[in-house]
């Protein structure tokens, strides 16, 4: 286990770069992925298509979400496992993970078919937008189970500290997918049916390249036959953890849901199109701080089991200065260049207005973003999954969606764009006195 070791022994401030940087690579181009692919849509297809995709993104992004929780939770386990040596343990978390993965997404991604006729018209997919709306969820949910798998076995790779190869599982159906977007769309000009297949092939070819490292020996963890079968203990700790990452999916689904419906009742299916771009910009802009999260966390998971507090405490310090100073870069570019953003998905003048306008006001408590996002990662990493949860749910569920239903009552549509810094600027002091409280008690309780 010797890349697992390195958490343990490698001076912190360059472990979280080494783990962060690729991470941040791989995400930047997963949400480059996403940017390019609206870009796409929007210039070839039209602005309708945009809002189709968003309508549909919530549904497929939760159905996939349960491989990402159950990767994220079983690799919080996994992190812990390898840092205090029981690399059985490790490996039969593991196993558990596939046999989970591959149970629970087949169950809803049969769901979200048999009921899509529901499904679609309640998360926004009304009038014009149906149509195109169901073209894509029908392609897009089939391949849903592959893209569970490789969230979950993404996770697991960074883990157990190959942020590299994790990486590489990002990568590659990302730049594949902009490549079938321009055969699909624009060449053969196959329209949504296009955009969906190019979503859809892009996820197998990422499911290959984890079933690949898993198989070739490049992983630490070997897996055989008898840790696919579900241990009870394992799967309800996977479960606890992983229901945080799930519940996190779940609320951003429903605030989703929550927010087309709300924006088309005040103005129609333009504003759905700018809430689309603006939902792409902030997968897009926060890579690197989403980073330095996803890097923290097996640092802070192998430390913890390793009973390592002043690496513990080091690591959170650290991630926490160097996420608050990349997220105030973000905010300064998005505020400086909003109205060049905005014309870079599509030739919509009303569209491009509006757009500009909310991008300033959705990024307005960027700076400050990074608090929340380490803190609640925190928790998770040292396998506490009740304040994991609540902290990850202060921001939208708590704070978000109640002033979402409240606002736009006074102030309209502005109400809805202001929701966002209000939230987010509630849920850090949340969290921020909750972290600092749990370091204080880490620290002054007895070594192992």
């Amino acid at each position: 286990m010797a890349k697992a070791t390195q958490m343990g022994s490698d001076p912190i401030g360059k472990l979280l770069i080494k783990q962060a940087v690729p991470a941040s690579i791989g995400i930047l181009v997963m949400s480059l992925n996403i940017l390019i692919d609206t870009i796409f849509v929007g210039q070839w297809i039209g602005a309708n298509a945009i809002a189709a995709i968003n309508v549909v993104l919530p549904v497929s992004f939760f159905i996939a979400a349960l491989g990402m929780a159950i990767g994220m939770g079983g690799g919080s386990i996994i992190s812990r496992a390898l840092g205090s040596q029981e690399n059985e343990k490790a490996n039969t978390v593991f196993g558990n993970q596939i046999t989970l993965t591959f149970l629970l997404t087949f169950t809803f991604m049969t769901l979200g078919l048999l009921f899509l006729e529901e499904i679609i018209p309640l998360f926004g997919g009304k009038g014009a937008l149906y149509a195109l709306a169901k073209i894509y969820y029908i392609i897009v949910v089939i391949g849903v189970p592959v893209l569970g798998f490789c969230m979950m076995g993404n996770n697991t790779i960074r883990a157990e500290g190959k942020p590299k190869n994790a990486m590489y599982a990002m990568l590659l159906p990302s730049i594949s997918n902009l490549l079938l977007d321009y055969l699909f769309i624009y060449q053969m000009g196959w329209g949504m049916e296009g955009a969906a297949w190019a979503t859809t092939l892009s996820y197998c070819i990422c499911g290959l390249y984890i079933l690949y490292f898993f198989l070739s020996g490049k992983s630490d963890l070997r897996v055989s036959i008898s840790h696919l079968k579900l241990n009870l203990t394992i799967v309800k700790e996977i479960g606890s953890l992983g229901f945080v990452t799930l519940s996190r999916q779940a609320v951003v689904s429903f605030t989703v849901l929550l927010v087309n419906n709300i924006l088309f009742s005040l103005a129609g299916p333009t504003m759905i199109a700018v809430y689309a771009i603006i939902s792409r910009m902030l997968m897009f802009a926060l890579f690197p701080i989403l980073g330095i999260t996803q890097g923290f966390v097996p640092i802070a998971g192998y430390n913890y089991g390793a009973d390592k507090k002043d690496r513990v405490v080091l690591v959170i310090k650290k991630a926490l200065i160097y996420a608050s100073v990349l997220a105030s870069f973000v905010f300064f570019m998005i505020y400086l260049f909003s109205d060049a953003i905005a014309a870079v998905f599509t030739q919509d003048q009303e569209v491009i207005k509006d757009t500009a306008e909310v991008l300033k006001w959705v990024f307005l408590s960027t700076p400050i973003v990074g608090v929340q996002l380490i803190g609640s990662a925190y928790f998770q990493a040292i396998g506490k999954a009740v304040p994991a949860l609540l902290l990850t749910l202060t921001r939208q569920g708590f704070f978000f969606i109640p002033l979402v239903l409240i606002l736009p009552n006074y102030w309209g549509v502005f109400g809805v764009w202001v929701a966002f810094p209000l939230a987010e600027g509630l849920a850090t002091i949340v969290t921020a006195f909750f972290l600092f409280r749990e370091v204080k008690k880490y620290i002054a309780s007895p070594s192992a």
